[in-house]
């Protein structure tokens, strides 16, 4: 009996060990795989870059009648595809909206984010910004009819924004007695100008110009304000081989002229070929 007791419990231990052993393995494999999302290595076997854009951002990133990403960043984005995995068609575009950017890149749900993502110091501590592709500052548009010249004019009015911008950042920092009307979408904030709600919106100088050409009736009072901020593509928070990248790629599209070459092809039909050079950042540095 003795015996018995003396082989059940060597068992025991021995099935324990091996519960454990197969335990911490599974969990280095686990740690393994977490390292190495978004990686590289991990792009290519996956055969698919993921890449966060807008999808009703005009135009920067948009989805057009036939249901394709077009748009500035969409162009730069396809070229990173191109130049990784041999060909432009394997990025598969994720739509998000100006709050969720962060939080895709944080749940592994894309690689990068090239939603006209502007780089502050409150984003820098939670995502890894490349260098820069574009430069940009804050607008004002308002109905022609009551036109917006300056910032103080909007006491007592009602600003609208976009959840998650810049804008919102601007207004809570330095104008917290100015009302905001905040939304998800981009789409939603215009209608809600163009129904009556806010008196006007607040928004990337670049994008409220581009709306107020496409529509009669609103005009940009206050072309730029608050200081001058860059665009630029941003990873998951320590994935320095993917930023590598990112940054070496723009420095050799740069020798190209080739983000001049986006603007082109996606913007200078709204922007014409005087606001080149404010925009463009060739290269991924500033002069």
């Amino acid at each position: 009996m003795k015996i018995f007791k003396s082989i059940l419990s060597v068992i025991v231990i021995v099935v324990l060990a091996l519960g454990l052993f197969a335990g911490c393995n599974n969990a280095s494999t686990d740690t393994s795989k977490s390292e190495s999302r978004g990686s590289i290595a991990e792009i290519k076997e996956r055969g698919k870059i993921r890449i966060g854009v807008f999808g009703d951002k005009y135009p920067f990133g948009y989805v057009d009648e036939n249901g394709e990403n077009q748009g500035f960043d969409v162009y730069i984005a396809r070229r990173f595809a191109k130049d990784l995995l041999g060909d432009e068609s394997k990025v598969e575009f994720v739509i998000v909206d100006a709050a969720s950017r962060v939080a895709f890149l944080e749940s592994n749900k894309v690689d990068i984010i090239m939603a006209n993502f502007t780089v502050t110091e409150e984003r820098k501590q939670k995502v890894d910004f490349a260098n820069p592709y574009m430069k940009v500052s804050l607008g004002i548009v308002s109905p022609e009819s009551s036109p917006i010249s300056s910032i103080e004019q909007l006491k007592d009015k009602k600003v609208i924004v976009a959840k998650g911008t810049t804008a919102e950042t601007y207004l809570t920092k330095n104008y917290p007695d100015i009302e905001q009307l905040k939304f998800e979408q981009y789409t939603e904030i215009f209608e809600a100008l163009k129904d009556g709600r806010g008196d006007a919106i607040m928004n990337d100088n670049t994008e409220v110009i581009a709306w107020a050409k496409q529509n009669p009736g609103f005009i940009v009072g206050v072309p730029t304000l608050g200081e001058q901020d860059v665009i630029a593509p941003a990873v998951k928070k320590g994935n320095k081989e993917l930023l590598d990248w990112i940054n070496n790629e723009l420095a050799l599209l740069g020798e190209e002229n080739f983000i001049q070459e986006a603007y082109d092809a996606t913007l200078a039909d709204i922007y014409g070929e005087e606001f080149k050079e404010s925009l463009v950042i060739e290269g991924g540095k500033l002069e």
